[in-house]
C-alpha cells in the first residue's frame, strides 16, 4: 500500500492502535495509563485481552501484536501521516467508562507516538463511537481533527453490543448500490466548532475482495469510481477509508483494485485538478479558509 501511495502522490492517515507502536512488551507496559477502562462488558477491554491470552516478549516473537517496523515504514514515506485509532481501541460510548479513562489513554497514545518525533494530531475512533464532551477532551489532548460518520441513519452506530442486522445489511448494501446520501461535500460546509476537532465526515467503506462476488467487487470499485469524480468535478471532498487488514486475505487481488482506484484518482488529478490530503492537511486546509475570509 505504502508503494502505491507512494507512485501515486496520495496522501493518507493511518489511525494507528497505539498499543502496536512499540518494539516489546516492555515499552508497551510502559506506556500503559494508569485509568483503564472499566467497560460493564469486560470483554472489550484490550487489558482484559492481554491478561487473559498475553503478548509476546516483541515483534519477531508476536507479529500480530507489536508493529514498530511498519510504523516506522509509514513515517518515512512521504505524504503519509501516522494518525491514532486511541492506544487500546477505546470505546467511548459503551457502559462503565469514564472520560478520564479516555483523557488517558489518548495520553498513552502520544506517549507511544513520540519515539517515532509524531504529534498525534488526527483519530479516528473505534466503531466511530464518540459524542462533544470526548471530542473536547480530544481537541484538549491535541488531536485537530478526527472521522465523524456519514450522515446514513445505518451508519450510527451507538454501541458494539445488539446492533440491528437491518442497520449492518443497509451498510452492505450502500456499497455496491445507491440507497444513501450524496456522500460528498464542500470543505466549507464541514463546522469548525470552538474547543472542539473538526469532524471529517467519512465518504466510503473500500470493502473487502471477495472472489465469489466478481459482479459485487465491480460494482464497488464502479461506484467508488463514480463517487471520486463527481466530487473532483464540482471541487468536493471525498473521504475513502478501510482497515489495510480488509487486504490480508486476498492480498494481490486487493491491491490490483486499489491500484485501479488509484489511477481513477490520477485521472481526476489531471482532469479536474483532484488533490490527494491527509486528515490534518484537510483541517488546516479548513481552518485556512477562515483565516483567509478574515483577511
Amino acid at each position: 500500500m505504502l508503494r502505491l501511495f507512494a507512485n501515486y502522490e496520495v496522501h493518507a492517515t493511518w489511525a494507528t492502535v497505539g498499543l502496536l507502536m512499540h518494539r516489546s512488551r516492555v515499552e508497551a507496559e510502559a506506556h500503559f495509563p494508569i485509568l483503564k477502562p472499566t467497560y460493564t462488558v469486560r470483554e472489550l477491554s484490550a487489558y482484559h485481552y492481554i491478561e487473559s491470552v498475553g503478548l509476546g516478549l516483541n515483534e519477531t516473537d508476536d507479529p500480530y501484536h507489536f508493529a514498530d517496523s511498519l510504523v516506522r515504514e509509514i513515517v518515512a514515506t512521504p505524504h503519509q501521516e501516522l494518525g491514532t485509532h486511541t492506544f487500546a481501541h477505546y470505546y467511548c460510548n459503551e457502559a462503565g467508562q469514564t472520560i478520564d479513562q479516555f483523557r488517558a489513554d489518548l495520553q498513552a497514545a502520544q506517549r507511544a507516538a513520540a519515539p517515532y518525533g509524531v504529534k498525534l494530531q488526527s483519530l479516528v475512533f473505534p466503531r466511530n463511537q464518540f459524542n462533544d464532551a470526548y471530542l473536547r477532551v480530544c481537541f484538549e489532548e491535541g488531536i485537530t481533527a478526527v472521522r465523524s460518520n456519514p450522515l446514513d441513519w445505518f451508519w450510527q452506530i451507538d454501541s458494539t453490543q445488539h446492533e440491528s442486522m437491518w442497520k449492518r445489511l443497509n451498510r452492505g448494501l450502500d456499497a455496491y448500490f445507491s440507497i444513501g446520501k450524496d456522500n460528498t461535500y464542500p470543505l466549507a460546509n464541514v463546522p469548525l466548532r470552538p474547543g472542539l476537532p473538526l469532524c471529517l465526515p467519512a465518504s466510503r467503506l473500500l470493502r473487502p475482495y471477495r472472489p465469489q462476488e466478481w459482479v459485487l467487487n465491480h460494482l464497488k470499485i464502479q461506484r467508488i469510481q463514480h463517487e471520486m469524480e463527481r466530487a473532483a468535478r464540482n471541487g468536493l471532498c471525498y473521504h475513502l477509508w478501510w482497515h489495510p487488514h480488509n487486504f490480508g486475505r486476498y492480498p494481490v487481488e486487493s491491491l490490483a483494485h486499489l491500484e485501479i482506484i488509484l489511477k481513477h484518482y490520477l485521472y481526476c488529478r489531471r482532469k479536474y485538478g483532484m488533490r490527494s490530503l491527509s486528515m490534518a492537511e484537510v483541517g488546516e486546509e479548513r481552518r485556512g479558509l477562515i483565516v483567509e475570509i478574515l483577511d
